[in-house]
């Protein structure tokens, strides 16, 4: 689905990424790591926020190195950021709508699924997305590339700043995204316990540079101390 070959990236003459190499199939994978490890640089250069300096990437066995993030989008790619990531002055309907833009199916029946998969907002679909609870925006941001119809789904610290509440239920609805709805999820998280419950693969980021990629088995503690230089 997704395969990185050397990829670089960063910020002004800042390089981040150095040179990372990985294949994303039909499935949960987690991206783990401490803080700085690169984990949100990587998810905004895969969805073409941040430009690559350096190697490839290709979707679906076509290079889309250089496609604009829009297009990339129409491809079958959704991105959710960790931070303003709704319109506030528009309401849940309105944002939903927004996503709804691209896809071939009507919006009215990708609107039933999403209102079945993410009740609390539902209730809320005629409130400015403003009003949400942080718990409710991240559970909106993510409907709304759901919106999309996208084959694949970048979640960027979706659980950050959460109520335990939330985090159980956000994690649920990533499992049920996944199984039921047949997205891939690529997922960068600090919550490596919660990560792990639901991801299939699971890549260790430090510094820029990948410690390991493992099946979710085999990442133990010492794994994880490793990754996370504790």
């Amino acid at each position: 689905m997704l395969r990185v070959t050397d990829l670089q990236s960063g910020y002004d003459e800042v390089t981040v990424l150095k040179g990372l190499n990985f294949e994303v199939q039909h499935e949960v994978y987690a991206v783990l790591g401490a803080n700085g490890a690169g984990k949100s640089t990587l998810l905004k250069t895969l969805a073409k926020f941040l430009p690559v300096t350096g190697g490839s990437i290709s979707f679906y066995d076509e290079d889309v190195t250089r496609t604009p993030p829009y297009i990339l989008a129409e491809k079958g790619l959704a991105y959710v950021p960790q931070e303003e990531n709704v319109f506030p002055d528009m309401t849940v309907r309105e944002n939903l709508s927004v996503g709804g833009l691209i896809g071939k199916r009507s919006k009215e029946e990708r609107l039933e699924e999403i209102v079945e998969l993410f009740p609390d907002i539902a209730d809320r679909i005629n409130q400015k997305a403003g009003s949400l609870s942080g718990g409710e925006r991240q559970m909106l941001a993510t409907a709304r590339a759901l919106m999309q119809d996208p084959k694949l789904i970048l979640l960027d610290e979706p659980t950050a700043g959460l109520a335990p509440k939330y985090v159980d239920n956000f994690f649920s609805r990533i499992e049920e995204i996944h199984k039921k709805r047949d997205v891939s999820v690529m997922l960068a998280e600090q919550n490596a316990v919660k990560a792990l419950e639901i991801s299939d693969r699971v890549m260790l980021l430090r510094l820029g540079k990948i410690v390991s990629i493992d099946e979710k088995k085999a990442v133990d503690i010492d794994k994880l101390r490793e990754g996370y230089r504790i």
